[in-house]
């Protein structure tokens, strides 16, 4: 779920964890989010990952993320986390493809829009996600 809260507070669109266990042996989870822009996109990934390696976790595989693209994959075995640009992820459809799944409930309070006072989740100073 670090993930999609770090997605959430880089103002990612339409946040979606989908529980692959009894649909899918790729993974257990897709964390699904888009982005506004390219830029954006790279942004939100690079932190994931920066994030993810200072707790340990290395990504088995990443994708598109040294290149300006529309779909920028980060595989951690249990965990792939999708990001795309949001003209292109309609393109690609993974919710559909994986209509099956479990969707997994994201809290309000991981979303970036989200009135400080409103929020339920712990303090994010410092950024630390886990």
């Amino acid at each position: 779920m670090a993930s999609a809260w770090i997605m959430g507070n880089f103002k990612g669109l339409n946040l979606k964890v989908l529980d692959l266990r009894s649909v899918s042996g790729i993974s257990d989870f897709f964390v699904i989010g888009s982005a506004s822009n390219t830029t954006q996109a790279s942004a939100m990934a690079e932190e994931i990952s920066h994030q993810m390696r200072a707790n340990g976790i290395e990504a088995l595989s990443k994708e598109g993320l040294k290149t300006n693209t529309d779909w920028i994959l980060l595989d951690y075995g249990d965990v792939i986390v999708h990001v795309f640009h949001e003209p292109s992820r309609t393109i690609y459809d993974l919710e559909q493809l994986y209509k099956n799944a479990l969707s997994v409930e994201i809290p309000e309070s991981f979303y970036f829009s989200t009135p400080a006072g409103e929020r339920k989740g712990g303090d994010d100073s410092g950024r630390n996600y886990f």
